[in-house]
């Protein structure tokens, strides 16, 4: 890769990040609430980015996310943001390392994932009708359900009695309660983000079709 093509590239990747902490600080865009947690949209524009700029400025782009939430959960914490704040006490219920992974690991493997989705469909595709679309809308589901099944596992895990009582539900049902969420909320956000990433990507491959066509 020549230097002008590493200047473009870190030039998009600081303009994916900023459109990342942007989606993150307004009201109701990348983070919306649902009382006892976010809905989050954040994971789109890392996905987006991964597949134009390869698995490591995915993760770069995932640790942005991941410290925006880290921040957001900080400053402006909701009964269970104690499992992505080592910094945060609710209550009786206290944040500590483990918040940090949960925080940080699966928002890094995001762009990862969806990356060598994205590349593993195109191989195995090759001259079918429309493989890009059907690579990227793989990668989009890939990359959100990478975020969700990790996060939600790893609360189960690391706080699984103490997110149950911040969330008022009964402790020997939390994992269903889990998995429900996975179902109600993380299925949806990840055929979104497959609908979003196809076009919009699709779009800027297009466009740069020298990156990562």
């Amino acid at each position: 890769m020549n230097t002008l093509s590493k200047t473009r590239d870190l030039v998009l990747a600081a303009v994916i990040a900023a459109i990342i902490v942007i989606m993150a600080f307004v009201p109701f865009l990348g983070y919306i609430p649902l009382g006892f947690m976010n809905a989050t949209t954040v994971h789109i524009p890392v996905i987006i980015g991964a597949i134009i700029l390869g698995p490591k400025y995915g993760a770069f782009l995932g640790l942005t996310f991941g410290l925006t939430s880290l921040w957001k959960n900080t400053f402006m914490p909701n009964p269970t943001s104690f499992v992505f704040s080592p910094f945060v006490t609710m209550g009786q219920f206290h944040g500590n390392p483990g918040s940090l992974v949960i925080c940080l690991v699966p928002r890094i493997l995001i762009g990862v994932v969806a990356y060598y989705v994205y590349r593993l469909f195109m191989r195995t595709l090759k001259n079918r009708r429309n493989k890009q679309g059907t690579a990227l809308f793989a990668a989009g589901v890939a990359g959100s359900l990478t975020n969700t099944l990790l996060v939600m596992n790893l609360i189960y895990f690391l706080f699984g009695d103490q997110y149950a009582s911040a969330a008022s539900w009964t402790a020997k049902w939390v994992y269903g309660v889990i998995l429900g969420i996975i179902g109600m909320q993380g299925v949806p956000e990840a055929l979104v983000a497959g609908i979003i990433v196809t076009a919009v990507a699709g779009i800027l491959l297009k466009l740069t079709p020298d990156i990562r066509g």
